[in-house]
């Protein structure tokens, strides 16, 4: 039972990335999953939340980064993505997949905005 993210990098402000989270060994279509991020120096805090099949696959995403970053699913692949777009040096940190209801963590990636 793992997660595991990539897709992290330097970019400059204004530049997007899309971020991937490869899960396997649960059922992952019916388990709501999603991404948090944490900066240096500040709490780990939620980005974006995505329902499972049971729940139609609906989003929410924090308010800093609405319109901005748009979470998805590919259950075929079980894959979970965030593709974040208009990216700020605060959206600096190291960027986590998450399985709420078992309690599982990826190992994160870094991201860094900068010019």
């Amino acid at each position: 039972v793992q997660l595991v993210e990539s897709g992290g990098g330097l970019v400059q402000p204004g530049g997007s990335l899309r971020l991937s989270c490869a899960a396997s060994g649960f059922t992952f279509s019916t388990y709501d999953m999603r991404w948090y991020r944490q900066a240096p120096g500040k709490e780990r805090e939620l980005v974006a939340h995505i329902s499972g099949v049971f729940g139609g696959g609906s989003t929410n995403y924090a308010d800093s980064v609405k319109g901005r970053f748009t979470i998805s699913r590919d259950n075929a692949k079980n894959t979970l993505y965030l593709q974040m777009n208009s990216l700020k040096p605060e959206d600096t940190a190291v960027y986590y997949c998450n399985a709420p209801r078992i309690s599982l963590w990826g190992q994160g990636t870094q991201v860094s905005v900068s010019s």
